[in-house]
């Protein structure tokens, strides 16, 4: 079922997003996700150039099922039209695609994509308009996510640029790409957000469901994303204070019926569990190995869900 992304935003409450996360956003994590009040789910981020060179690449990072709506699709890319031919494949099964110009890591910078797009906004302007002109579905959305410039007056140059060049959202990171666990800045997320006309989506340091209404309170923003809090807590958006064991059990479901690859479903349990376990309990957790002997400690530890002792 298609979803318009922007009649999403009229409906005047904070859209609550899950952030793209390299390895962790595929299609079992986000059907949990959707169970707990998260509104719009995005793919990790996928190179658009290795996307069409190969078909081996496609089938293993772009998975979806007919209940993965809303859905955007993140990748990065240097090439407009590498970017446009990715988008107009996943058009059909997903409702938008997301230009990465935000990732810092140095792999991304130097094949020249991530952060160091914000430094070319003609490129950016270029690879939107592109995505705009070729896609052939009128309400699927084209959108941006950027970190911020020391300079900001750089940044909503950016996002002015893009705007004016089709882009029907923009994402804003609140940090620079040097910075990692500094602040957000609030302000320059707000500046951003007084500067277009489209809507605005807040991203950093979102950890439960009070630091979502903080972020709108303070920003103005029509959207709140969220990353590490949400591998923490798959039910902040609903908001659980912890992860409920409810969902514990909602993954264990979703990822053996799914097939997930056991280090995949290790992982995020280990998220998840980190908050309300012991650390001689996590380092019993962390070295099991097989998805029955996880099954085995959970029911052990933790119980059925009427037996619950994890936050609500």
């Amino acid at each position: 079922m298609e979803t318009n992304i922007m009649d999403m935003f009229e409906e005047e409450k904070v859209l609550k997003i899950c952030a793209p996360m390299v390895r962790y956003s595929k299609l079992p994590f986000r059907c949990l996700v959707r169970r707990y009040d998260c509104d719009i789910c995005f793919t990790p981020m996928i190179v658009a150039a290795d996307f069409m060179r190969s078909n081996k690449a496609r089938d293993s990072e772009f998975t979806t099922n007919d209940s993965d709506r809303p859905l955007i699709v993140q990748f990065a890319s240097s090439d407009a039209q590498t970017l446009a031919d990715a988008a107009c494949v996943v058009a059909p099964f997903s409702d938008g695609v997301d230009l990465n110009c935000g990732c810092p890591q140095r792999w991304a910078m130097a094949e020249g994509y991530g952060a160091c797009l914000i430094n070319k906004p003609d490129l950016v302007r270029d690879m939107v308009r592109l995505v705009r002109n070729q896609v052939a579905k009128p309400n699927y959305s084209t959108s941006i996510k950027i970190r911020i410039h020391k300079d900001l007056r750089r940044t909503v140059d950016l996002c002015q640029q893009a705007e004016a060049a089709g882009a029907s959202w923009i994402t804003v990171h609140g940090r620079t790409a040097d910075e990692r666990h500094q602040p957000v800045n609030y302000n320059a997320i707000q500046t951003i957000k007084d500067s277009v006309s489209v809507p605005v989506i807040a991203n950093g340091d979102v950890r439960n469901l009070r630091d979502v209404e903080a972020m709108h309170r303070l920003t103005g923003v029509d959207g709140v994303m969220a990353a590490r809090g949400l591998l923490a807590n798959p039910a902040m958006f609903a908001g659980y204070e912890g992860t409920p064991l409810q969902c514990v059990w909602d993954w264990v479901d979703i990822a053996t019926e799914q097939g997930t690859p056991f280090t995949c479903f290790h992982h995020h349990l280990m998220y998840m569990l980190e908050r309300v376990s012991s650390q001689p309990e996590r380092k019993v957790f962390n070295s099991l190995y097989g998805t029955a002997a996880v099954i085995d400690y959970l029911h052990e530890t933790y119980g059925p869900v009427q037996d619950c002792g994890m936050s609500t």
